[in-house]
């Protein structure tokens, strides 16, 4: 599907798939398209942790607005907001608040035992109020150039967004699939009692995807914010968890908890971007973008679903009937000793 969407887009823009070099950085559609899905990727990236265990992040937009409203209020505090070091501790500030506000959905969760679709809905209307009490209200716009690297700039000519989704998933990749910790977070989600009597910490296992699921949010709230140079606690992040979790969906991983895939979440997130951009390509008015959104996702599904295939395309097998009438076989008599 991701494929179908992105040579669909020939039709409309010949040019689509052109990469080049303009002052020493590459554009081109596929790179926006990276680009701008980067955010999505990491914050889809920690859901898959949070639903391989079993569980659900609802708060994880609440934490992106958090995270940039936080980091640009303390760099608009600052006399000079190019300063290094200022943009240094506001970004340290901004991912450590990220990294609490994880554990405090771990704590609910795994310690004190709150389903986790309660526990992080709490903090998804909290944090809501606590990102715009940061920014009083308003929206924060700053001027600074090392933070607007995070999500405008670039480095060896590729912008910088997505080199650093790229980091996360490969130090994903390296921790769930070259360590025993994606076999421990799968027998958490399979199992949690099973895998706490086979001698697995199953809380710390679940805390530990929460924190995970805080931090790339943080990361996340950071680019968002630093690509529009601005911090608007209303807005930022909204209804970002939802496209999380039909990216985590889409990418194969089951909500009911345990195997997860790192490689399909992050096609996931691509794929919901690439359809975001194939809509205002096609001159999709936007009152529909919504229900057109719904319905390629609803037929992506449906599309991976085994028992959907099976009836559809495969039919369901039957046996044949068996015959009856005088050309039926007799039924040999089998004699039982007493």
């Amino acid at each position: 599907m991701l494929v179908v969407l992105l040579l669909s887009n020939l039709i409309f823009t010949p040019t689509f798939f052109k990469i080049e070099m303009r002052d020493g950085h590459l554009y081109g559609s596929l790179i926006d398209i990276v680009r701008f899905g980067a955010p999505l990727i990491l914050v889809a990236l920690g859901m898959t942790l949070v639903i391989a265990t079993g569980g659900i992040d609802l708060s994880v937009g609440s934490v992106v607005a958090i995270a940039g409203a936080l980091a640009c209020w303390r760099i608009s505090e600052q006399t000079d907001q190019n300063s290094v070091t200022g943009v240094l501790v506001a970004v340290a500030l901004a991912l450590g608040l990220a990294l609490l506000l994880g554990a405090w959905n771990g704590i609910l969760v795994a310690v004190v035992g709150i389903q986790p679709i309660i526990a992080t809905l709490i903090l998804m209307v909290a944090g809501r109020g606590l990102a715009q009490l940061i920014t009083d209200g308003q929206i924060i716009t700053i001027n600074s150039s090392p933070y607007k690297l995070i999500g405008a700039g670039y480095l060896f000519t590729v912008p910088f967004a997505i080199l650093v989704a790229l980091a996360v998933t490969a130090l994903a990749v390296l921790l769930t699939r070259r360590t025993a910790l994606g076999m421990l977070i799968e027998s958490v989600g399979g199992n949690a009692e099973a895998s706490r009597l086979a001698g697995i910490h199953s809380r710390r296992i679940t805390m530990m995807a929460y924190i995970v699921a805080g931090l790339c949010a943080g990361i996340a709230g950071l680019m968002i914010s630093s690509n529009v140079s601005s911090a608007d606690g209303n807005n930022a992040g909204l209804w970002y968890e939802l496209d999380a979790i039909l990216a985590v969906v889409i990418g194969g991983t089951s909500l009911a908890g345990g195997r997860f895939s790192i490689a399909g979440t992050v096609v996931g997130a691509l794929l919901i971007q690439t359809l975001t951009t194939t809509i205002y390509t096609t001159g999709i008015p936007p009152e529909t973008t919504l229900l057109f959104k719904a319905l390629v996702v609803t037929i992506v599904c449906l599309v991976q679903s085994p028992a959907f295939r099976a009836k559809v395309f495969q039919g369901r097998r039957r046996r044949p009937p068996t015959p009856t009438g005088p050309a039926a076989p007799a039924a040999e008599k089998v004699e039982v000793p007493a």
